[in-house]
């Protein structure tokens, strides 16, 4: 049995991808990921390491009967009753350093008029916008009368503060305040009284010299509780407390606590399963990730359990303040459009799967939504080609959450149906403009994320296909025949890749930079050699001239690796060639020595992994040869030249990683025929202008 399981193992991992072995990485980079599996496993099951084995809003794992009868206090009804008083019970004392601040406030307000009155500063007088007989009372009034008004104030201060001081009330009313406290200065409207009243105003305004009293606020609130009673749980013997899957109220566990039922002690038993079943899903979210995208690196895997584990302490931080819909929409869409659309939803499951407690609201509803939401991101991220079509997907998405939402709470609720509905309107609004706004900022961080992790989405794809890139642009500058054996191949390839269902993004920017390496010597390859002279045959050394091809390789490469091309793109180069023979030159080199080894005269590979690199390899060869053929080759012989090429790379060893199916290299057979004969269409012959006034 043993061997069995062994066997269909290593052959599952055989045919796991065409494009290499699932996780054929360095020691170092696999023990970082497992590590980094396991911080995400113990984030996910940290509840029931150091938390306790019930808890309200988690499911009841059993049914639980009172062991007696009780009476429990009702710690929610409790909060609410505590809260209600809190306001009526707040006690307040002076404070005195609050007080002598005040209080030097005041005798800077003072120094400052004095310096009015000796005429040595006008500044206070337009500050504070005094009345012409303030002025004059200021400037004509005696050092006794002074005095005397320096003393009501202070009096009138010192009753106001040892009273307490309100910061909430307004200038009128202080100033009405004050002035009731400085009669002694005489009428209502006389200069010396309201100008008092109003420098005690300025003082006061927006001060306070009062400090709450925590312990006999704590006290009072206790004396309130105890005069209108402590809310209670009348509970009997035998009654059912909990019910096996249903969730743990508040009140059910005030009795669970009570009854000492509820486990303080680190769960092993329980922790385990939740750790092992985090563990597997990061593993399996590796997998698949790396079954569907060749490339996948040890970062790639890294942002994938990154995000997990950001949306794991997100959840444990907030618990069911936070919806699931704005944690777990933007990552899968994020790694739907940089990795693939598998790999996002295989995120999608695993998060949602993991999602530590059940969702708050209105259950897992809103969990489900935020699910079938990120699926439809996912679907869509691929066809995402453009800024506006992203910007619509971003608007859409979060308006079919709450429309949805809506109609499950239309649903769930069957009387005051609208009242439900009105109740939790803005609730749902503002989570859909949060899961909005949380899009945006994921679609902004895709450019630096693509930088860091070396990403590759749609729109780095079509950037990278751009002509006037400077790479392409010296391509066409200093090896126009490469440039335009360039294009043509890329016009095969991307039909090719159309018919067979291929990624056509990818093989353009692939096709347009196969050949970079061979700017390195242009003039070594046939296509760009516009005076006839053939330097291969100056050399005369096939091996030699063998290094020379292999070389457009290694310096495409080089190339690739100084642009940082990404390394989807840069994979072309080599396996657009794959360990295919050099002909020519080992013909001319068997001429010289018929015992000379064909390894020496064979690209170094690798073969392509591919169906991009093996399309592109096939239109390579195929392209010269359709080239060539003369202008009357009907559909049928072309299509018999482009089958003997493609049998031949089959012969040689050249595909046997790509997975094309014999169905879809007639697909390419056709294809290829079809772009053929689209460039060798016929023109009208037009007359040859006899006179310079008739040249076209």
């Amino acid at each position: 049995m043993a061997s069995r399981v062994k066997k269909l193992w290593r052959n599952w991992i055989r045919a796991e991808s065409f494009h290499c072995v699932a996780f054929c990485w360095a020691v170092l980079p696999k023990t970082t990921l497992l590590f980094t599996c396991v911080v995400v496993a113990v984030v996910f099951s940290w509840p029931w390491l150091v938390g306790t084995n019930l808890k309200p809003g988690l499911l009841a794992p059993f049914n639980t009967y009172a062991p007696r009868s009780a009476s429990v206090v009702n710690s929610e009804a409790l909060e609410q009753q505590q809260s209600k008083l809190r306001l009526h019970s707040s006690l307040q004392f002076v404070d005195t350093r609050e007080t002598t601040r005040l209080k030097q406030k005041l005798e800077q307000q003072l120094v400052q008029l004095e310096q009015i009155s000796y005429g040595k500063s006008n500044d206070y007088a337009k500050t504070e916008n005094l009345s012409t007989a303030e002025e004059k009372w200021l400037s004509s009034r005696t050092p006794e009368e002074q005095l005397i008004w320096s003393i009501i104030l202070h009096s009138a201060v010192d009753r106001i503060l040892n009273q307490g001081l309100v910061g909430t009330l307004t200038a009128e009313q202080l100033r009405r305040a004050a002035s009731s406290q400085l009669t002694d200065l005489g009428r209502i409207n006389s200069p010396a009284r309201t100008l008092g009243s109003r420098l005690l105003a300025n003082v006061f305004q927006g001060a306070s010299n009062l400090c709450i009293d925590l312990a006999c606020s704590q006290e009072k609130l206790e004396e309130l509780v105890d005069k209108q009673g402590i809310p209670v749980i009348e509970i009997l013997k035998g009654d059912l407390i909990t019910y096996k899957g249903e969730y743990i109220s508040r009140q059910a566990y005030d009795l669970l606590d009570y009854f000492e039922l509820v486990s303080w002690q680190p769960q092993f038993s329980l922790w385990l399963p939740h750790f092992l079943e985090a563990f597997a899903g990061c593993g399996v979210l590796l997998l698949l990730m790396r079954w569907e995208y060749p490339y996948l690196e040890v970062r790639h895997g890294l942002l994938a359990l990154g995000l997990l584990l950001m949306t794991q302490s997100a959840r444990l931080w907030f618990e069911t303040a936070i919806n699931p819909l704005a944690m777990i929409v933007p990552p899968t869409l994020l790694l739907a459009q940089s990795i693939g659309v598998a790999s996002g939803l295989a995120w999608m499951s695993v998060a949602g799967l993991l999602w530590p407690i059940p969702a708050g609201g209105f259950g897992e509803e809103r969990l489900m939504v935020a699910c079938a939401i990120a699926a439809i991101s996912a679907l869509q991220a691929r066809h995402m080609r453009s800024r506006t079509q992203l910007l619509q997907l971003m608007m859409m998405l979060p308006l079919g959450a709450l429309v949805t939402e809506r109609l499950l709470l239309h649903n769930q609720f069957n009387t005051n149906i609208w009242s439900q509905l009105a109740s939790r309107a803005w609730e749902l609004s503002s989570e859909a403009l949060f899961t909005a706004t949380m899009l945006m900022l994921a679609t902004l961080a895709i450019p630096v994320l693509e930088s860091f992790f070396g990403l590759l989405s749609r729109a780095r794809l079509m950037e990278l296909a751009d002509q006037e890139r400077p790479l392409l642009r010296r391509l066409s500058s200093e090896a126009p025949g490469t440039f335009e054996h360039t294009l043509m191949i890329c016009g095969l390839a991307e039909e090719a890749a159309r018919v067979v269902g291929g990624d056509i993004d990818l093989i353009r920017a692939g096709a347009l930079y196969h050949d970079i390496g061979k700017l390195y010597a242009p003039g070594w390859f046939i296509e760009n050699q516009s005076n006839g002279v053939n330097p291969h045959d100056i050399l005369d050394d096939p091996e030699a001239s063998a290094s020379i091809l292999q070389a457009h390789v290694d310096e495409g490469l080089r190339l690739a690796r100084r642009h940082r091309l990404p390394q989807p793109v840069a994979s072309f180069i080599p396996e657009h060639q794959g360990t295919l023979k050099m002909g020519y030159f080992l013909h001319q080199a068997q001429k010289l020595n018929p015992l000379v080894e064909e390894n020496r005269f064979r690209y170094r590979g690798p073969v392509p992994r591919s169906r991009e690199t093996a399309i592109l390899m096939l239109a390579d060869g195929c392209e010269a040869a359709l080239r060539s053929q003369p202008p009357n080759t009907s559909d049928a012989e072309a299509c018999q030249i482009v089958r003997r090429i493609i049998d031949a790379r089959h012969r040689d060893g050249q595909l046997h990683e790509s997975d094309l199916s014999e169905l879809e290299t007639e697909l390419m057979v056709r294809a290829f025929v079809r772009v053929w004969r689209r460039t060798r269409h016929r023109r009208i012959p037009y007359p040859v202008a006899t006179q310079p006034g008739l040249q076209a």
